[in-house]
């Protein structure tokens, strides 16, 4: 009857008996109460990193690739027409001489032709050296941009993940430290200022 007059006080003696039961449990309902509040989306958090991480890492992976495949196409085209220059020459040189071999009388205009056609061969081998050069710096400078873009790219989806991640912990830092308080109080642990004096 008394409880029913006083709700106050009812609440108190509910409260001694929480106090005295949660005392005895302990850590392990704290640990219970954690865990039932915070593991699934600790887990959440943990599944949602690791995928996070292994996009970032075949990302990273299929660009090597593709870089790779780049620079050995490239590797292989700058070969090929060296390769094919160097023919060319040999054959020029091979058709020079042998030319000369026949045609005794016209050794002099032979050998004038020759090196006439050499020095062109020449130049023609360092310009389309100098263009392969500039090729080659322009695929680099090209690769490098698209490299730096995609890495942007993947440090601002990284660094925005990150942000919504701190944003959401950040809720759960202030759930976890309302619940230490409960636990406190539960486990008579927590003081109010001033209530020894009112005692």
């Amino acid at each position: 009857m008394a409880n029913e007059s006083n709700p106050a006080g009812a609440s108190a003696v509910q409260f001694e008996a929480a106090e005295k039961s949660g005392a005895k449990s302990g850590g392990e309902s704290l640990d219970k109460v954690r865990d039932i509040l915070f593991g699934s989306q600790a887990r959440e958090y943990e599944k949602r990193f690791a995928r996070l991480e292994e996009r970032l890492i075949k990302e990273a992976s299929e660009l090597r690739e593709d870089l790779k495949k780049r620079f050995d196409t490239l590797e292989g085209y700058i070969k090929r027409e060296i390769e094919s220059l160097m023919d060319r020459l040999n054959a020029e040189r091979d058709a020079r001489a042998e030319s000369g071999k026949e045609l005794s009388s016209a050794i002099k205009d032979t050998s004038q032709a020759f090196e006439k056609k050499t020095s062109q061969i020449d130049q023609q081998l360092t310009t389309s050296q100098r263009e392969l050069r500039e090729q080659l710096l322009d695929q680099s400078k090209s690769l490098s941009d698209e490299i730096r873009d995609k890495h942007e790219k993947m440090a601002s989806h990284l660094e925005r993940a990150t942000a919504e991640l701190r944003d959401e912990k950040t809720d759960r830092a202030a759930l976890a430290s309302l619940f230490m308080e409960v636990a406190m109080r539960l486990n008579n642990e927590f003081k109010i200022p001033g209530a020894e004096d009112l005692e």
